[in-house]
């Protein structure tokens, strides 16, 4: 039983076999068929229709497809208003000619512009109107059954014949039987028996395309709706969720802060961090923990917990991520007359490198009177070292941990520019309007201090005494709505994918009729929607054990030594 395309001695292909050939491969299809449009005569709704069948075909959607995937490019490429518009802002001081252009072009906030809006609804429609109607001719294939046999089976790709002394019912029953066991949705179709399968392949085509819409609905949810917040807390200290807590906060465009935000609180209580002390890898962390209380709603009880690195805090659709820690030297400042004017306060410093070299500002505000009693504001530049390695050593920390701190500050006074009514860092000096203080030799005068160490300000303007150092960790509040459904869209859609690429959509047919000599000749074909050598072996498999329950017989003129000629033996089945 051969797989490949053989007619038997005797018979001679009709003119309707091509049509039979061509109705069994078109069945196997259940895309939409498109008529072309007759462009003269189409009028106003002729073009609408025309318009719609384009923007519905597999191709434009594939089409939209890649052209939001290089929309998308330069919203990676381009500093986003929404993301970090100070990048944004430095980009357009630098760039005087591409700045303007942009601008124009909405590159500066890409997600959000009008020609990334129009593709993204363009492609759901596109989607949506591929998937309804191929959708709908699906579920009706499926309620119904497989056509009949065409009438030259011999005409197929695949297909092989001979003759056997069982009972043409006898063979029907045994390949009904026998496709029904293989899981063909099979029936018998006059003198033939019909079976199809390998539906799943056009199931995982459209769980392909209906999960993609899922997910662009979600990740569009996603970014409507999400909000992403930072805040540094030092040990001790508290936070709670609502908008003016935060240290920076970005959010979707229809995000409401009074609705959106999920009530709760919590305390640092304390932060742990152990390195590695020696070997190669020293100063490397080995533990990163933040251990805190936390309370959900406006009434909810305190509960510990612990906030590790990659293992966050879940409250309702919020999660709390550990994402940096650092040190804030405590300092105790007086004025020229001795009162106090920053009390044991700390300073949150950032650092420089793995072994926690930090640099930051130190700023006095309020309450400070130089000398001559004129009301005036400190600066001190800091610049702290967990662990100093002793005099003579560079001035970066020898270890991340607190084994041997040491806090350098030079001081400035004036004006620091804090009230001009526009944002500040809190971590740079603004030395405009600010004054040096002069050491005895002219110079700016700086000091490094350990903790207990108090530097004096030149002519008497006051003290600055090193008490101790706090630890501070940062954390980052998020929520990202529609995430649970945009990986279900994946998953599905992987497995769509998967299931349309590697499952055969395939047609079986066996014909089983009396001869003009009184022996039944049986006839198998066997059609598949794409080109794959899983149909003739399959269909050897099949016509193999077939063939065992309705065995072949020679003619009657033929030598029984000789195999009957018009036997096509398929690959694979046995004789």
């Amino acid at each position: 039983m051969s797989s490949t395309s053989k007619t038997v001695p005797g018979t001679t292909p009709g003119a309707g076999d091509d049509q039979d050939l061509g109705a069994a491969g078109s069945q196997l299809s259940t895309a939409p068929q498109e008529e072309a449009p007759n462009l003269p005569a189409l009028g106003v709704v002729g073009w609408v229709r025309w318009f719609w069948r384009q923007l519905t075909s597999m191709r434009v959607a594939l089409l939209l497809l890649l052209l939001l995937s290089l929309g998308a490019i330069p919203g990676s490429l381009i500093p986003q208003e929404g993301v970090d518009a100070t990048k944004a802002d430095d980009f357009r001081a630098r760039h005087d000619l591409l700045a303007p252009v942009y601008d124009k072009l909405g590159l500066f906030h890409v997600y959000s512009s009008v020609w990334f809006s129009a593709i993204y609804i363009l492609l759901f429609v596109s989607l949506i109107g591929c998937i309804v109607p191929r959708t709908w001719q699906f579920v009706g294939q499926l309620r119904g059954r497989p056509p009949g046999a065409p009438r030259r089976l011999t005409r197929l790709p695949a297909h092989t014949t001979w003759r056997t002394g069982a009972e043409p019912e006898q063979v029907r029953e045994a390949a009904l039987a026998l496709l029904r066991k293989r899981r063909f949705r099979a029936h018998v179709v006059g003198d033939a028996v019909a079976g199809e399968k390998g539906y799943l392949r056009e199931v995982g085509n459209l769980a392909f395309h209906i999960a993609l819409i899922v997910m662009l609905i979600a990740f569009a949810w996603g970014q409507l709706f999400k909000y992403e917040g930072n805040k540094l807390i030092l040990e001790g200290d508290g936070f709670s969720n609502t908008l003016t807590q935060y240290d920076d906060f970005k959010s979707g465009n229809l995000f409401d802060p009074d609705r959106d935000l999920d009530p709760f609180s919590f305390t640092l209580k304390d932060f742990h961090g152990t390195y590695e002390a020696t070997g190669p890898n020293r100063g490397t962390p080995r533990l990163y923990e933040a251990r805190i209380t936390y309370s959900e709603g406006a009434y909810g009880k305190d509960r510990p917990t612990t906030i590790k690195v990659n293992e966050p805090l879940e409250i309702d659709g919020s999660k709390v991520y550990l994402t940096a820690h650092g040190y804030a030297p405590v300092l105790t400042v007086k004025d020229a007359k001795g009162n106090v004017v920053m009390d044991h306060e700390a300073t949150a410093l950032l650092p420089l490198d793995s072994n926690v070299t930090s640099s930051g500002a130190v700023m006095v505000r309020d309450g400070y009177r130089n000398a001559e009693g004129v009301k005036e504001q400190l600066g001190f530049n800091a610049f702290f070292l967990p662990t100093y390695g002793g005099k003579g050593s560079t001035m970066l920390s020898a270890f991340p941990a607190l084994l041997n701190p040491m806090l350098a500050l030079s001081a400035y006074h004036g004006d620091l520019g804090v009230d001009a009514g526009f944002p500040k860092s809190i971590y740079q000096l603004d030395k405009t309007k600010l004054k040096e203080f002069k050491d005895s030799d002219g110079e700016l005068f700086k000091k490094q201090l350990k903790v207990g160490d108090t530097m004096t300000l030149p002519n008497g303007a006051g003290t600055v005494t090193f008490d101790g150092v706090r630890e501070w960790a940062n954390f980052q509040v998020t929520r990202q709505p529609a995430s649970g459904w945009a990986l279900a869209g994946a998953v599905v859609a992987i497995l769509g994918l998967a299931g349309s690429l590697f499952i055969q959509r395939r047609r079986v047919w066996v014909r089983a009729v009396r001869g003009a000599d009184g022996v039944t000749v049986v006839e198998m074909a066997g059609l598949g929607r794409s080109e794959s050598a899983k149909v003739p072996e399959e269909l050897g498999d099949l016509a193999g054990i077939l063939y065992e329950q309705a065995p072949g017989v020679p003619d009657a003129d033929a030598d029984p030594e000789t195999p009957d000629p018009r036997v096509v033996p398929a690959e694979g089945a046995e004789k």
